[in-house]
């Protein structure tokens, strides 16, 4: 694969001075949305904005880079390693895995190794996250664990409240597709999002969350003001400003599920010009009066 790649990376935009929150709600209101339209699609990204199946995943992917980055025989301590994956990874997280397997080979290249193709470096990373995750899988399919366990809390409910509204829902994840349509499947969220779940593809160029944008607003013969997407990574809130539409950061504590929004996420999305911050979905109601009154 080549190094050019071509989705957008992190673009900053102007922070506003000051933020405040919407009473009796953790609805954290950063730009305000008088005048805009009532949401009729709405996208969703898939994990730590929907399902925690995969909660954890850093700590899977970073020691793995750091073995493979050790192997080129480097003088450089596996802390020094360590922190610069951790910053890469976070840095390119909201993209598709691919763009961190391509960052691991050119830092394998660096180093005067000889990487493997990224792909090759994809399967050994879910190699290892399946390990992780099997059990949390294998419980939701015998039903010892409840999906809104596995669930960023009140999903289900704000999803109903979508559809009870008329809105047409969509998934756009960087993770794999066939991982996303099971893990949809094993949380009961195929019944919401039906044939509109999309995910990344062995051939990274043919998927990205600006193509399913770009798709929902032709196929609906739509502008983006008709848009709102939610998301607890950069990519889909840069995208979903992009074309005019009304972007949610979660800032999700996958861990904890404290119902506090993370600072790191709440700050990255900011930056990246979210109109609102929630921590989950238990001010879901709220926040959709919220959306159609400011409409």
């Amino acid at each position: 694969m080549p190094a050019d790649y071509r989705e957008e990376d992190y673009r900053p935009v102007e922070a506003p001075d000051s933020t405040y929150f919407l009473s009796g709600t953790r609805i954290e209101i950063i730009r305000p949305l008088c005048g805009r339209q009532r949401p009729r699609h709405v996208l969703f990204d898939f994990d730590g904005t929907l399902s925690l199946i995969r909660e954890g995943w850093p700590d899977v992917m970073v020691p793995m880079m750091v073995e493979v980055l050790r192997a080129t025989g480097t003088d450089e301590s596996p802390e020094t390693l360590r922190e610069l994956v951790i910053e890469f990874v976070m840095q390119l997280n909201g993209k598709q895995t691919i763009y961190q397997m391509i960052r691991l080979a050119e830092e394998v290249r660096r180093r005067g190794g000889r990487p493997e193709d990224p792909l090759a470096y994809k399967q050994i990373y879910h190699e290892r996250l399946m390990e992780r995750i099997d059990g949390r899988r294998d419980a939701l399919r015998c039903g010892e664990v409840s999906p809104q366990q596995m669930l960023v809390p009140h999903s289900l409910e704000i999803l109903d409240a979508f559809r009870q509204r008329g809105v047409q829902l969509y998934v756009a994840s960087g993770t794999d597709e066939r991982y996303v349509l099971e893990e949809a499947r094993l949380l009961g969220l195929d019944a919401y999002f039906g044939r509109h779940i999309y995910g990344a593809q062995d051939d990274y160029r043919a998927f990205s969350k600006a193509k399913v944008i770009e798709r929902i607003l032709t196929e609906n013969n739509v502008d983006g003001a008709s848009l709102a997407g939610f998301g607890d990574g950069y990519v889909e809130i840069q995208n979903i400003r992009a074309v005019g539409g009304t972007a949610v950061a979660v800032a999700s504590d996958e861990s904890g599920r404290s119902g506090k929004a993370d600072p790191w996420k709440r700050d990255r999305l900011i930056g990246v010009g979210a109109h609102l911050v929630i921590p989950d979905y238990r001010d879901g109601l709220a926040l959709l009066d919220y959306l159609w009154d400011k409409s």
